[in-house]
C-alpha cells in the first residue's frame, strides 16, 4: 500500500507539471517575446507610437485570457497624463535682490505661478556637503508645494539640472529650486511656462477572487524600453529590450493565462504591465496611487528573467528578500522542485528600490522584484544587443512556471507575506 501511495503521488506530480507545461510553454513564450522585442517595436520608448502598439498587443493577450477591466476602466489601458515644460521663464526677488531666470528651476503644472506666501509652501535649504542629485530628485517628486533654496556651492549641478526636462504628473504640486546662500526672509517668484500634456498607459487586467475579493495579489513587469539611439559598431540603433523587460512582460501575460485557465484564486489577481519605468517609474507610481496599499497582500514584480543568474539556470533571486517572508513562502510552495529563490546578491546596487515594486514597498506592501539577471556580468544590459536571440527561451519558460507554482498559497489566500517596513517620507 505504501509503495502504491508513493507511485500515485509521483503520477499526480507528473500530471500537474504536464498540465502546467501545456499552459506555460516555450512556443507561446517565444511567440510573445518575438513580438514585444521585434525591430518593428523600435525599443518601445515611452511616448512613442511603438509603445502604443505594444500596449495594444498586451491588451489583446489579456482579452484572450478573459481578464476583466480594472477598477471601472472601459478598456485594459489605464491612461494618465504627464506634463513637460516646453519653455519656462522665471524671475523673482529675495530680500530686495533680483533673481534671474538662470538661478531658478521650476516644476509646475500651472502656466502661470506667483509664489510669495511662505504659508503655502514647505521651505527647505540644501546646504553644501550633500549629494546634490540624491537630495534634489526626491524633492522633485514631493507631494507638497515646495521651495528649496540651494547653496551656490552646487551651481554646476544646478545648471545641469536646469537642462533636464523630465516629465511630471499633471497632479504634481509646484516645486521651485532657487540658488541662494541662505534662507531669505522675504521672497516672490513669478513662473510662466509653456506646457505640453502627454498621455501614458499602463496595461491592466483583473482576475476576480472568490472568497477574498478585496485582497489583491499583483503580478507586474514594465513593457517600455529605451527606444532608438546611435548605431553601435554593427550598425544597430534599436534597443530591443528583450530581457529588459519584454521577459517580465511575457511572464505577466503567461501568468494571466495560467491562472485564468487554472482557477482557484481566492484573492483577486491584478496583472499589470507598467509604462515609463526607464523614464522614472511613472507607470508604477501612478498605479500605486489608485489602490489602498493595505489591501495588497503581495506584489510579484518580474524583471529581466531571460538570462542565467550567477548560480546558473534553474533559479532566481528576490530583491529585499530579508524585508519580509515573501521569499520563504515561495520556496515552501515548491518543496519538490530543484528551483531555488535566492536572496538578492547585489544589495550594494539597491535594486529593491530601483524597480517598479519600489513605490508599493515604500508603503509597506511585501512588493518584491524577481530576477535572474547577473548584474556583474550582463553584457547586453541597456545595449542594442538585448535581443531575443541572446536569451534562453527554455530557461525563461521554466522561471515563469516556477513563479506560477511558487505563488500558489498566496494566490489561494492560504499564506500572507509579512509587511515591509514603511519608508518615512
Amino acid at each position: 500500500m505504501k509503495q502504491f501511495i508513493i507511485l500515485l503521488f509521483a503520477a499526480l506530480q507528473l500530471s500537474n507539471v504536464k498540465a502546467q507545461t501545456e499552459i506555460i510553454n516555450t512556443t507561446d513564450v517565444t511567440r510573445i517575446m518575438n513580438v514585444l522585442a521585434s525591430d518593428e517595436m523600435k525599443g518601445r520608448k515611452a511616448f512613442s507610437p511603438e509603445i502604443d502598439s505594444a500596449a495594444q498587443f498586451i491588451a489583446k493577450e489579456f482579452s484572450n485570457s478573459g481578464l476583466k477591466y480594472f477598477d471601472g476602466l472601459k478598456s485594459y489601458l489605464q491612461t494618465f497624463y504627464m506634463i513637460t515644460n516646453k519653455e519656462t521663464k522665471s524671475s523673482g526677488v529675495m530680500d530686495g535682490k533680483e533673481i534671474m531666470n538662470e538661478n531658478i528651476v521650476a516644476i509646475t503644472p500651472h502656466e502661470h505661478l506667483n509664489a510669495s506666501d511662505v504659508s503655502d509652501y514647505e521651505i527647505k535649504f540644501i546646504d553644501s556637503g550633500k549629494n546634490f542629485f540624491r537630495t534634489v530628485f526626491p524633492l522633485l517628486q514631493s507631494d507638497k508645494p515646495t521651495i528649496a533654496f540651494v547653496s551656490s556651492a552646487y551651481t554646476k549641478d544646478f545648471n545641469r539640472l536646469k537642462k533636464f526636462n523630465r516629465p511630471f504628473f499633471s497632479s504634481q504640486p509646484p516645486v521651485i529650486l532657487v540658488l541662494a546662500d541662505a534662507l531669505p526672509k522675504k521672497f516672490q517668484f513669478t513662473i510662466d511656462s509653456k506646457l505640453e500634456k502627454l498621455p501614458l498607459s499602463n496595461v491592466i487586467g483583473v482576475l476576480p477572487g472568490k472568497s477574498k475579493k478585496n485582497e489583491y495579489v499583483v503580478f507586474s513587469g514594465h513593457y517600455d524600453h529605451l527606444g532608438v539611439g546611435k548605431p553601435d559598431s554593427k550598425g544597430d540603433s534599436i534597443y530591443n529590450g528583450a530581457n529588459d523587460d519584454a521577459s517580465g512582460t511575457t511572464a505577466v501575460i503567461e501568468l494571466a493565462k495560467y491562472f485564468s485557465k487554472k482557477g482557484g484564486n481566492e484573492r483577486t489577481l491584478i496583472f499589470v504591465t507598467f509604462t515609463a519605468e526607464e523614464s522614472g517609474g511613472y507607470g508604477s507610481r501612478y498605479f500605486s496611487q489608485q489602490l489602498n496599499p493595505d489591501q495588497i497582500s503581495a506584489m510579484f514584480n518580474i524583471e529581466m528573467i531571460g538570462t542565467p543568474s550567477q548560480w546558473g539556470p534553474g533559479n532566481a533571486y528576490i530583491t529585499g528578500y530579508e524585508k519580509s517572508d515573501f521569499g520563504k513562502i515561495l520556496q515552501k510552495n515548491i518543496p519538490d522542485s530543484s528551483f531555488i529563490f535566492y536572496p538578492d546578491p547585489y544589495t550594494d546596487q539597491n535594486l529593491f528600490y530601483r524597480s517598479d515594486n519600489a513605490t508599493l514597498a515604500a508603503l509597506g506592501v511585501p512588493a518584491h522584484t524577481i530576477s535572474t539577471s547577473n548584474m556583474h556580468n550582463e553584457p547586453y544590459y541597456h545595449k542594442q544587443g538585448d535581443e531575443v536571440s541572446t536569451l534562453d527561451m527554455n530557461q525563461l519558460t521554466h522561471t515563469i512556471s516556477a513563479i506560477a507554482l511558487a505563488s500558489t498559497s498566496i494566490v489561494q489566500g492560504k499564506a500572507t507575506p509579512s509587511r515591509v517596513e514603511k519608508l518615512e517620507r
